[in-house]
């Protein structure tokens, strides 16, 4: 029933396994890709004719993960897989931007790549092994894919390239989460997160993961050997020649002034004048004439750009390759926000804000490895007037979650720990103008809005946007590109980091990828304009602000004994709730006995931090304590001095003269000050008033006289009402001293 072909690899110490012909049978191309336990299917199915009035290639990537693959149900109401996560939409790009560059110009067919864990092992992430599958399906279906690519993550471990480690441990255990997709011949794409580490770490990571990529495709050649459909049968031809010339000697002057024009409105508003007037030249021609004229005019203008590029070294703005725009940041620019920097490069613009939070405004986060928690979010947005336009305002599109993921990975690296900054934070970028590299400028505005909200980064970070043009063996890279150089050039590739090494760097690649001599050109000249830019940045601020902005909330960590934790909590949430009603204070405990106390009013977080050291905390003897009186009996009264413990100020350690009642001094819920005298191995705590001064809390010198031993005292012991009088602190809670003298005396003592 099945005609199932199937190829394996032994591949980073588990077998990764392709798999055709069994399932989705009607796709176009479809594979079952499995790596150690974890199986994706991937299916591809194309369209056979082109949509009329057709102008660009509609490949559309969806990566969905089913929650049962790891044995879980959905959270939230509706129990089913919804709209694409924060995870799927990234992995969606990551398949995307290799594959699209290796599709033939001029080719429109719509193409739709469907990949669906369904199996997930806890170990084996399913990104990379999506990717794989994709690149197999799309191999197989007879599609003019001019791949296949292979991919791979690769961490950095004790000096050790590591091939596919798991994405939490890469960065845990290790200094580099990188993930490469290439083809046989050069590396299409890059992503990575990093730890500070050198241009020619990354360079090498890159290189180990292209030679591992080279294994990969090998695999997909054979599976396709056996299983490929017949190659589609397209007409490419480019017959646009004579449109060409006719352009170029119509408006190719026009275009050439156009780009040498420093200011983009100036040189947009040019370049519009001359597109309408070649439109006009073809304006009595047939529609689908006009449509090839209009193609064929961006080919023009990105011959002029890239010839001037190439020939002369003469950018667009009239800067030098490596030149970077000028830069201009300002931070404290908004006055109600716990940090904000507004960052300015050229015509790009972004302003940013960083909010400090506690834990309970942490994201949660419900993927296949169940329910966890991030403590610093970085939201990108990218409004239509950013670029003078009128267009859609609302969620956050791929694009946009894919870049503030990017500025995301930049900034973790540097960020504090939990422990030494207990705080959940969230950088907000509002991208205002832009021409060049919005989600860099979103990680140097990010990185002093940090900054100015006092948040102890282990150093600043600049991040920067490299350019390509590439012609046969003559290239051209260049710094800080703007929009219209990445929109005509071959590479989009952007290097984040320190003073002392790369955080992150992402590469796209337009072409049939690029070699390493280019990638290392790039990344020494990235270099030189990162550390540019940090200067720049240091104008502003050169580093983190010592303390929070006052309107931020403060955050106070204490760590108690685990076994104290049931005190702190009591029965039901009792004591906790109680706290916190009281002081006003927000408080939270893990597992390990760390408390967090967290308030805009610093007076609530001692309140609420005496309270619970006072339940920790055991009494000392001779130590002085501020309590209130919470109850009061005839012999004495009983103060509450730590939390939960009280203690007994008898009636003579009330003041150093005689008091006939308790009442003539303390009242219930009085405030008062208390030296601890004894505590008995009951546990009992004996207190005393008098020694200390009720004002200040200094102890005072007991003036008392010393008490003369029962044997040598005479006269009557009974008080005013028949009562014992004279010292009842024997016993702490009234218990009366008993006389130590027998009830009966021999009669030779009588007399």
């Amino acid at each position: 029933m099945f005609d199932t072909k199937t190829v394996s690899l032994e591949w980073g110490g588990k077998t990764l396994t392709l798999e055709t012909g069994r399932i989705a049978r009607q796709a176009d191309g479809a594979v079952l890709a499995t790596y150690g336990e974890t199986v994706v299917l991937c299916a591809v199915t194309a369209a056979k004719s082109v949509k009329e009035g057709q102008d660009f290639f509609p490949l559309t990537v969806h990566y969905q993960e089913k929650f049962s693959a790891a044995g879980r149900i959905p959270g939230g109401f509706f129990k089913r897989e919804r709209g694409a996560t924060e995870k799927e939409t990234l992995t969606s790009r990551l398949i995307d931007r290799p594959i699209r560059p290796l599709f033939p110009e001029g080719f429109y067919n719509e193409i739709n790549v469907i990949a669906q864990v369904l199996s997930y092992d806890g170990e084996t992430e399913p990104d990379i092994v999506a990717m794989v599958a994709a690149s197999a399906a799309l191999t197989i279906s007879g599609v003019p894919f001019m791949g296949p690519i292979g991919a791979c993550r690769v961490g950095y471990i004790d000096g050790q390239y590591v091939l596919n480690p798991k994405q939490d441990k890469a960065l845990a255990e290790g200094r580099l989460d990188l993930v490469v997709a290439a083809t046989d011949k050069a590396v299409m794409m890059v992503e990575s997160e990093a730890k500070e580490l050198s241009e020619d770490e990354m360079l090498g990571a890159v290189m180990f993961a292209h030679d591992e990529c080279r294994k990969v495709i090998g695999a997909i050649i054979d599976l396709a050997e056996q299983a490929a459909k017949e190659p589609w049968e397209i007409d490419l031809s480019d017959d646009t020649a004579e449109i060409k010339a006719k352009l170029k000697e119509l408006v190719g002057a026009d275009i050439a002034a156009a780009y040498k024009l420093t200011d983009k409105s100036a040189r947009s508003n040019a370049l519009n004048a001359a597109r309408e007037k070649a439109k006009a030249a073809f304006a009595e021609e047939s529609p689908q004439t006009q449509m090839v004229a209009i193609k064929t005019l961006k080919k023009v203008e990105a011959d002029i750009v890239r010839t001037a590029i190439l020939k002369d070294g003469s950018r667009i703005d009239g800067r030098r390759l490596d030149e970077v725009r000028p830069i201009e940041a300002i931070v404290g620019f908004l006055p109600r926000t716990h940090g904000s920097a507004l960052f300015t490069r050229g015509e790009t613009q972004a302003i940013c804000t960083t909010t400090l939070g506690t834990k309970d405004a942490e994201q949660m986060i419900d993927g296949l490895e169940g329910l966890s928690y991030s403590s610093f979010m970085l939201h990108y947005n990218f409004p239509p007037y950013s670029v003078g336009e009128v267009g859609r305002f609302g969620a956050p599109g791929r694009r946009e979650v894919g870049h503030g993921k990017l500025a995301w990975r930049a900034l973790n690296p540097v960020l504090p720990s939990k422990e030494d900054f207990p705080y959940t934070i969230r950088v907000l970028s509002d991208i205002t103008e832009s021409n060049g590299s919005s989600s860099m400028a979103t990680v140097c505005g990010g990185c002093l809005s940090l900054m100015d909200a006092g948040v102890p980064i282990k150093a600043p970070v600049s991040g920067i946007a490299m350019g390509l043009i590439l012609e046969g063996d003559e290239f051209a890279v260049l710094s800080d590109i703007l929009g219209d150089e990445d929109h005509l050039g071959d590479m989009d590739f952007k290097v984040a980091g320190t003073a002392e090494g790369i955080t992150t760097m992402q590469m796209d690649i337009k072409i049939a990828g690029i070699t390493r001599e280019i990638m290392a050109k790039a990344l020494e000249q990235a270099k030189a304009g990162r550390l540019h830019i940090l200067g720049e940045m240091a104008k502003a601020l050169g580093s983190a602000r010592t303390e929070v902005s006052k309107h931020a909330p403060r955050i106070e960590t204490i760590t108690i004994d685990k076994s104290k934790i049931r005190d702190v909590i009591g029965t039901g949430g009792k004591v906790i709730r109680e706290i916190v009603a009281e002081t006003g204070a927000k408080i939270d405990i893990d597992d390990e006995g760390v408390i967090k106390i967290s308030s805009s009013n610093l007076d609530e977080i001692e309140a609420a931090k005496r309270w619970i050291l006072g339940i920790v905390e055991e009494p000392e003897v001779g130590k002085i304590y501020t309590g209130k009186v919470v109850n009061i009996v005839d012999f004495g009264a009983f103060v509450n001095f730590m939390g939960g413990k009280d203690g007994l100020v008898h009636v003579s350690e009330m003041k150093n003269e005689r008091v006939e009642k308790p009442t003539d001094v303390v009242s219930e819920g009085m405030e008062v000050k208390v030296k601890v005298l004894e505590i008995d191995n009951r546990g009992k705590v004996r207190l005393s008033m008098r020694v200390v001064d009720q004002e200040t809390g200094e102890e005072l010198a007991d003036t008392r006289p010393p008490r003369e031993p029962r044997a040598e005292r005479g006269g009557d012991r009974r008080g005013p009402k028949g009562g014992r009088g004279g010292d009842r602190g024997g016993r702490e809670r009234g218990g009366r001293e008993r006389d130590s003298a027998p009830a009966a005396l021999p009669d030779f003592l009588k007399d």
